[in-house]
């Protein structure tokens, strides 16, 4: 291995890191070969919990078990859990190593008793063993992987670290990485805490279920003070120091099962250190008055879990009979705080709500740890109904009114109670004042700044569709003021718009002005970019009734127009679209969800509406759960009121507001829009009432918070300027490595294939303007996608599709098969042509399929001849590279040619060789990799026999002890097929050292003397006994993994 590339430099700094964080020179084993494996302790590459270090501090945290009952329990703690899913496995494993396990041990008198056995001591880190191993193999049931680095605690594997050189992406760390590993080697991942990706300069941490989206960056060391920063230090620093280690570890995991799939939850930086902020302040709750604080963390950012960490933190490591009171402001709300807690296993009995405050008082005198409840229940409060001072009230959504209204009846209620406000919104400087009283200042700020920055968020802009409506929107400002602020303070009562506003109701109602709506909402939604899923907010739940109905039809339109204009099209692209729009569209679902009133049927019917239909699927489908599937047809709801707070759909990106709202509910209704999914780039609200015409007006509460938090929202057409600038920064580019997209653009089709091929070529060689180049496309495309449909958008459509083919050209070097599918309608639309199957095919390069059949000379003649010879370069190196990993997967001796390319590409970079020297060593090592091919051959030996050979041999033998060598390699292998290797001979423990003891024996007794001395006989073995352990499932089953 090349100690020296770029992918080792970055393993280097962070094994300098660990060792700084822990203090500890001497805490790193690198395990690339067998010899520094060996050190591990282990007794094959299969096993990933290290016994060597796990008994002595089984031993050492657990003085009275006896050596039986500490046996039994790593028995039951390495066991196999192959029959569960990997986060099956995982949380049974979790919560092992939290909990203890229970072993039984045998008593003097002859019976047994019930002990718990810990596997690590989490109130003394300095009590436990930290190694950090790099080059880690481990053998899987069907192959073989070598993470990079892997931190222990006590032997067992709690953080994997994946590393990548500074110029590849970390999605290619994780896609290629991290998901295979989950594939093949997942008992590595059964002890998994999580999981750092790093190229150095980008460093994320995330959980064994998070998809790439929700790897974040942890940006402060010590504490919420400190000033963010993203560098792998301050990751390494953050998560990797002893104590945060086992903090995070016991205290900040959890299991959500509200989905189909179990998704692991691990704390990003922000929820840890504003968690432990408001847990200093339980313990110090009776000097600041039980007033806690107010945890304002921005919506989306995760701050339901760090309610959950943060009482589960609070019983499990302070004395004490602590009880929860968790306090919402509506019954739907109340129920999902119950679900919030019992989705993620942390409720200790069946649901507990308090139905009264006399029921209240009931339940506070008996044991419970949690009692949910609302805040209505302390309206009428005489005086208190418990005295205890081990009562913690916390309050989700603690800005609203209601709180500010009945905050002090709480604390009259319950005296000695400490109080912790929970919000995602800020409080206000006036008004608000009784909601301060009783629960004090900010413990926590997270806000939607820092959110967005951090990527815990998507941004959110406006597009400002009023003047779409102008000629029936007159009027409206009038009241619109009014009506905002009714809302600000009835976000309940909607129903009572109509009676108190009667013009401004009936304005906004208008037959006319809902069909422009709904007509603008289907354009608008069938021409976006990114293909999320849309949510209609309307002023009152018989105007979302109307709004579902008109939309509905209005679809119905849009596609019968589409299946006509297919009927008359001939044009075999345009066919080609029409079909596209028409997968993606005609299978599209919509719901109305609002809560049931009085009447609603007799309302609707002079709308032609029949509300019986709407009203039994919303009672007897799930449709909350089914509008949370990404991949489901339910695309559009409209809803008044429901669903605004308190609920998370990742991939809903735009949010039609036809609904006047400000501040707080204004902030929590477009939040909708700002959860982070796999290629969403931000949400959009599509405003119709004209809320957003004055921002800082709509948003006033956010200008007095003094948090520099003043770009909640912005608008599209920063969109729009973001689009143009980066089209100017990528030409920019393009022109300093004399590349004009211009000439592409207007050359003729047969020309701009060629041209491609140079753009590409230029970009090619030198990583870093490689990486920035693609970068940019990315960007470029991602931005265009955001902008649409605005028609603005469609004067960059051509050097946004021009890029984008360029860039595919460059990622498809290399490729063993080019697959142009992806790309076809850019490509189509770049030439101006219709591309039939196999009519465009990238230009190949000279492939060397068949290493015997190399013919240098031939390859020099066809080199000499080329324009374009980076590509052919870089083609031919990703094809040996290839190559050399497939070799390697047979004779792991065979690395030298992998780090011999390494060397040379590293030359080349640092500009001591031209390309046409580079080309000139490639073709030789591809003659050394045909002569290596050949080699079994001329040692007389299969390829399985040649590996064994490999790894006895050593340096200044003569052709005798050569010869004997040889002669042992096949009669070892021959004896281990016919003898030992019976099927699934890794799973017992009798087995494994029947083929242990056959290889010593053998080996001990056939070598030749004295040249192999004992010592090295027990290293030859224990390298063979790994590689049959790596390979053979069975004497017939040889795998290359």
């Amino acid at each position: 291995m090349n100690q020296f590339n770029e992918d080792n430099l970055v393993e280097q700094t962070v094994i300098k890191l660990i060792k700084k964080v822990w203090a500890d020179d001497g805490c790193h084993v690198n395990a690339y070969t067998d010899l520094e494996d060996a050190k591990l302790g282990r007794e094959n590459q299969g096993e990933v919990v290290l016994k060597k270090y796990l008994l002595p501090q089984l031993e050492k945290l657990n003085p009275n078990i006896p050596q039986e009952s500490l046996h039994e329990a790593i028995k039951q703690f390495v066991r196999d859990r192959s029959h569960l899913s990997l986060v099956k496995a995982n949380q049974e494993i979790y919560n092992l190593i939290r909990d203890g396990a229970n072993v039984n041990v045998s008593q003097p008198d002859g019976s047994s008793k019930v002990e718990r056995i810990r596997y690590i001591d989490f109130d003394t880190p300095s009590n436990n063993n930290f190694l950090c191993v790099s080059q880690f193999w481990v053998v899987g049931d069907m192959y073989t992987r070598r993470p990079d680095v892997v931190l222990f605690v006590n032997g067992i594997p709690l953080i994997l670290l994946e590393l990548k050189a500074s110029h590849k992406s970390l999605v290619d760390a994780y896609k290629d990485n991290i998901r295979d590993y989950k594939d093949t080697i997942p008992k590595l991942l059964w002890y998994n805490l999580g999981i750092v990706i790093s190229n150095g300069i980008e460093n994320k941490f995330g959980s064994i279920t998070a998809p790439f989206e929700y790897f974040n960056e942890w940006k402060k060391i010590e504490s919420e003070k400190n000033t963010p920063k993203t560098d792998l230090a301050t990751l390494i620093g953050g998560i990797c120091n002893k104590s945060r280690l086992l903090d995070i570890f016991e205290n900040f995991v959890l299991f959500d099962e509200s989905k189909s799939d179990i998704r692991k939850i691990v704390p990003r930086y922000f929820q840890y250190y504003g968690v432990n902020l408001a847990f200093e302040r339980v313990i110090n709750r009776r000097r600041i008055e039980g007033k806690l604080g107010v945890f304002w963390h921005t919506q989306g950012s995760g701050k339901s879990y760090s309610m959950v960490w943060l009482s589960q933190k609070v019983l499990r490591k302070l004395k004490g009979n602590y009880t929860f009171v968790v306090v919402t402001d509506r019954s739907d709300l109340d129920r999902q705080a119950y679900k919030n807690f019992a989705t993620v296993s942390a409720v200790y009995e069946k649901e507990i709500h308090a139905v009264s405050i006399i029921h209240l008082h009931e339940l506070l005198s008996e044991d419970h740890r949690q009692i949910f409840t609302t805040i209505q229940k302390f309206q009428d409060i005489d005086g208190p109904i418990s005295s205890r001072d081990d009562i913690i009230v916390m309050t989700d959504e603690a800005h609203r009114t209601q709180y500010d209204r009945m905050a002090q009846n709480m604390r009259k209620a319950l005296p000695n109670a400490s109080f912790i406000g929970f919000t995602g919104t800020p409080l206000m400087t006036a008004g608000e004042e009784k909601t301060r009283d009783t629960f004090g200042d900010y413990v926590s700020v997270y806000n939607f700044g820092q959110s967005v920055n951090d990527g815990a968020t998507v941004p959110l802009y406006y597009e400002n569709r009023v003047p779409k409506l102008e000629n029936v929107n007159e009027n409206l400002e009038a009241d619109l003021g009014k009506v905002m602020d009714f809302y600000d303070l009835n976000s309940e009562e909607e129903e009572k718009v109509e009676q108190e506003f009667s013009t401004f109701y009936n304005l906004i109602t208008r037959e006319d002005r809902l069909n422009a709506i709904a007509r603008d909402i289907v354009e608008h939604f069938v021409g976006r970019g990114y293909d999320g899923k849309a949510m209609v907010v309307s002023i009152d739940k018989k105007t979302a009734v109307r709004m579902y109905d008109k939309v509905k039809k209005e679809w119905g339109r849009y596609i019968s127009k589409l299946r006509l204009e297919l009927s008359r099209t001939i044009d075999e692209r345009k066919q080609e679209e029409i079909l596209a729009k028409l997968e993606q569209h005609e299978n599209v679902d919509m719901a109305v969800v609002v809560s049931q009133s009085q009447n609603e049927i007799a309302d609707l019917e002079p709308f032609e509406i029949d509300m019986k239909p709407l009203r039994d699927r919303i009672q007897k489908e799930d449709l909350e759960e089914e509008f949370k599937k990404a991949d489901s047809h339910l695309r559009i709801v409209f809803v008044c009121a429901m669903w605004i707070t308190g609920f998370d759909v990742p991939n809903l990106s735009t949010l039609y507001l036809d609904k006047p709202l400000k501040n707080h509910t204004l902030m929590q209704t477009i939040a909708r829009a700002n959860r982070v999914a796999e290629g969403k780039t931000n949400g959009l609200i599509v405003d119709y009432i004209g809320v957003f015409k004055n921002v800082q007006k709509a948003l006033a509460i956010y200008a007095a918070t003094n948090t520099d938090d003043n770009e909640i929202i912005r608008s599209k057409d920063e969109l729009l300027d973001d689009l143009k600038t980066l089209v100017s920064k990528t030409n920019d580019f393009l022109k300093k490595e004399k590349l004009d997209l211009s000439v592409l653009l207007q050359a003729p089709g047969d020309q701009k294939l060629l041209l491609l091929e140079k753009y590409a070529n230029t970009l090619v060689p030198v990583v870093e303007k490689k990486k920035l180049f693609l970068n940019l496309a990315s960007d470029l495309y991602n931005s265009y996608r955001a902008v649409l449909p605005d028609p603005s958008a469609e004067d960059y459509y051509d050097q946004v599709i021009a890029i984008r083919v360029i860039a595919s050209r460059i990622h498809d070097v290399g490729s063993l098969s080019v697959d142009v599918s992806a790309v076809k309608k850019d490509l189509e639309d770049l030439l101006d042509k219709s591309i039939q199957t196999g009519e465009y095919i990238i230009p190949q390069h000279k492939r060397i399929k068949d290493l015997s059949a190399l013919d240098a000379n031939a390859l020099h003649e066809f080199f000499a001849k080329l324009e374009n010879k980076n590509m052919q370069v870089e083609s031919l190196k990703a094809e040996l590279e290839q190559k050399i990993a497939d070799m390697v997967k047979k004779n792991k001796k065979r690395l030298r040619f992998m780090a011999r390319l390494d060397s040379l590409l590293s030359e080349y970079n640092s500009g001591a060789h031209d390309i046409d020297q580079l080309f000139e060593d490639l073709v030789e090592l591809a003659k050394d990799l045909s002569e290596e091919e050949q080699r079994a051959i001329k040692e007389n030996l299969t390829e399985e026999e040649l590996a064994i050979f490999d790894l006895l041999l050593k340096n200044d033998l003569n052709p005798d002890e050569t010869e004997k060598v040889r002669k042992t390699a096949r009669e070892l292998l021959s004896k281990l097929k016919a003898e030992k290797l019976v099927l699934d001979w890794r799973e017992k423990e009798q087995t494994r050292s029947g083929v242990k003891t056959t290889i010593f024996d053998l080996l001990y007794d056939a070598l030749p003397e004295p040249i192999y001395t004992q010592k090295e006989c027990d290293y030859k073995s224990a390298e063979v006994y790994n590689f049959v352990y790596e390979h053979y499932l069975d004497a017939q089953n040889f795998v290359y993994a």
